[in-house]
């Protein structure tokens, strides 16, 4: 079916912001198109501005979309393509199925497996090689002791695609292959802090012995693998959308989980249940009000409040703050959770986001600040290697949008003498 593109009929001429609303870009990339004879212009009368053929205009959006497998989305921004995630009303789907329902029925790997296959595969179990394990520990172990998660990760990454070989194999079945070993080496590698649960079972306990030294009752564990499944993909965040820009170039699998890597650590990404963390260690020793009155006199966001993409309450908080409230030591970090949430909303009313919930599992559980971006990389990690997958059928190079120069029109001098 053709592409149904909005416009006035034919024949009529589009003004500039007209040409750029239709196209889903700038005005200055409507020139762009322009200087490289994509587009051809016409002065309006009295020489104030140009307009634009409808027509041409269309066809122009047209052939933009089918080259770059790209859509528009309603806000005019660019959109990619994908049968993995959808979100929608404050709820998310994971092709098509409810992902809240889905967390809740099968454990991280059963859903790894349905991101990346859409079949299920009841009782699904990630085993590493020891060589592959071997390597990326030595790798990690190297590593000064203030490296965070994402170093740790990244550096075991990095370290596992060095032992294989066929690493540059992007078939389905190859792909596949490296991901059932590449997510139980990142958690091998870590060094652990409790008793080690070994290399083979589920994965949520063997996380577990490297998160805290607390032993791992069974509600504790159900949460940690309830958020590993909730937080597997969340359509095209930050990290995702690097992961396809390095998939497009065909980087091996290895290379666009690094990529994914590289963009969590910051404190508006896969860092920001670190910052919950640490403001519900200080609400438990000071109390709500003086906290959140501090963030806000800063001009700082309250961690753990509010998301863009749900208007209400974040469905992955809400399933996780049904499971620690089945927890007795989370008692009182949630109650600071809720005292948080109600003192900030006398500013701004926001709900809480997984962030906070991660902070809430993270603190009860003796777990370090860090422990949630730990959670949060293991997780995504399903999520990347899913959209890799999608990305690697596409056209290569796709993920190439064109730069608007606003910069000094050449010639330029040279600015060193002769």
């Amino acid at each position: 079916m053709r592409d149904q593109l909005p416009g006035p009929a034919d024949g009529e001429r589009l003004s500039t912001r007209e040409a750029a609303e239709l196209l889903g870009v700038k005005p200055e990339t409507v020139y762009a198109y322009v200087s490289r004879g994509l587009l051809d212009s016409r002065r309006t009368p009295g020489g104030r501005g140009s307009t634009f053929d409808a027509e041409e205009v269309r066809a122009l959006a047209r052939r933009n979309r089918r080259e770059s497998g790209s859509t528009a989305s309603p806000g005019g921004e660019p959109a990619v393509r994908t049968r993995l995630t959808l979100i929608d009303r404050d709820r998310y789907y994971f092709r098509g199925v409810d992902a809240v329902e889905l967390a809740g029925r099968c454990s991280y790997e059963e859903v790894a497996e349905w991101l990346w296959t859409g079949r299920p595969h009841p009782g699904a179990v990630f085993t590493a090689p020891e060589t592959s394990v071997a390597v990326a520990r030595r790798a990690v172990d190297a590593l000064p002791e203030h490296a965070g998660p994402a170093d740790r990760l990244r550096v075991a990454t990095i370290a596992a695609a060095t032992a294989d070989p066929l690493r540059f194999d992007l078939s389905e079945d190859a792909v596949l292959g490296t991901a059932r070993v590449l997510i139980p080496t990142l958690v091998a590698a870590l060094p652990p802090v409790g008793p080690d649960q070994g290399g083979d079972g589920p994965l949520a306990p063997r996380l577990w012995a490297r998160l805290t030294g607390l032993p791992a009752d069974q509600g504790s564990l159900r949460a940690l693998e309830t958020a590993l499944a909730l937080l597997a993909d969340h359509d095209l965040a930050a990290s995702t959308l690097a992961v396809r820009v390095a998939a497009s170039a065909r980087a091996h699998v290895y290379a666009a989980v690094s990529a994914g890597l590289g963009v969590i650590e910051g404190p508006l990404h896969g860092a920001a249940s670190g910052l919950a963390h640490r403001m519900l260690r200080d609400v438990l020793d000071r109390g709500a009000a003086p906290v959140v009155a501090e963030e806000l006199r800063a001009g700082r966001r309250v961690p753990g409040l509010g998301h863009r993409l749900y208007p209400g309450e974040d469905p992955r908080a809400r399933a996780l703050f049904v499971l620690l409230e089945e927890i007795p030591r989370a008692a009182p970090v949630l109650a600071a959770a809720r005292e948080v949430a109600a003192a900030a909303a006398r500013s701004t009313p926001l709900h809480a986001n997984v962030d906070l919930a991660l902070a809430v599992l993270t603190v009860s559980c003796g777990m370090p600040a860090s422990a949630g971006e730990t959670i949060f990389a293991v997780a995504r990690t399903a999520g990347w290697i899913a959209h890799a997958l999608e990305e690697y059928t596409e056209r290569p190079l796709r993920m190439r949008p064109s730069g608007v120069y606003v910069g000094p029109r050449p010639p330029v001098p040279v600015p060193f003498p002769e």
